[in-house]
């Protein structure tokens, strides 16, 4: 057991020191990259190789799964469970299409990252309305120069004991002003790699299922806030059914997963696209789960 808690201390420091190792080395590059916005997608291309090298150092052995591939210069908006201190570094290795995150202001006191997170990437003040408001303005200024947006919508990372926890707004609310589709990617092992809880972690498979996308052309935002309260394990699809045509679809991975995907996307209203996106990751969530022998829900 003591060998355990000192294999946990050493490989958090080692993760630091990954972090940490690539910005200084690149210092320089990372610097120009960052002096005009026009040339983020260069720096993006080093903040993928700055990934790649963090998640080879862990042990972690990547395997993406996309349902459906992103077209180059097509803005989306890219969002998934949140459950890790490893989750920026996968999802920048995931998608090829540059991405601005939008995150909390609190990563930015974090030394060297936080200089070049504070540079680059959208910050939000969640107690803040002024803040988030300011949010949609400078999203909308980053998708007018052709680059996609991602955002963690549980606003947060969840309590261990939560397969997900409730989504917040502002993704949906965002897709739907720019009628950009939307990307859920769910991020299946990272919580078992490399959670928050400081003894815990370990070298090993990280599997990343990319959803079909979910089309946002036609959608409405007048109900978005109602879906605060809400809860998708209370939802019942069968009510949808009456009025909305939604096709219901078996995908075999090598994990076995269950997918609700939409056939006809635009005639949803942004409620309906919410509670959708929420299920097709809580799906594969728990469905893994299962297979694993973690949980016997569903």
């Amino acid at each position: 057991m003591l060998f355990k808690y000192l294999f946990w201390i050493l490989y958090r420091i080692w993760f630091y020191i990954l972090v940490a190792i690539p910005i200084l080395v690149l210092f320089p590059l990372l610097l120009i990259s960052i002096s005009k916005e026009s040339w983020y997608p260069f720096f993006f291309k080093i903040a993928r190789v700055w990934a790649y090298f963090i998640l080879i150092g862990m042990g972690f052995r990547v395997k993406i799964n996309l349902k459906q591939k992103p077209e180059k210069k097509a803005s989306y908006m890219f969002v998934a469970n949140h459950t890790s201190m490893a989750d920026i570094m996968l999802m920048l290795v995931a998608s090829k299409n540059p991405f601005v995150f939008v995150g909390k202001k609190e990563l930015a006191k974090i030394p060297l990252f936080g200089f070049f997170y504070k540079r680059t990437c959208i910050l939000v003040d969640r107690s803040s309305d002024k803040s988030r408001r300011a949010v949609f303005l400078q999203a909308q200024r980053r998708l007018k120069q052709g680059l996609s947006i991602c955002i963690f919508p549980e606003g947060g990372v969840p309590e261990e004991h939560l397969i997900l926890d409730e989504f917040k707004d502002g993704a949906f609310r965002l897709a739907i002003n720019h009628q950009i589709p939307i990307v859920p990617y769910v991020f299946l092992d990272n919580i078992k790699r490399f959670s928050y809880t400081f003894f815990s972690g370990s070298p090993g498979r990280m599997r990343v299922i990319g959803h079909e996308f979910i089309e946002t052309k036609g959608l409405s935002i007048a109900d978005t806030r109602s879906l605060n309260d809400q809860s998708i394990s209370k939802y019942h699809f069968k009510n949808a059914t009456r009025r909305f045509k939604i096709k219901a679809a078996l995908i075999k991975s090598d994990f076995c997963s269950s997918l609700l995907f939409l056939k006809d996307s635009e005639s949803l209203s942004s409620n309906q696209l919410k509670i959708i996106t929420k299920t097709s990751i809580n799906t594969y969530y728990i469905w893994s789960k299962i297979t694993r022998g973690i949980t016997k829900a569903i």
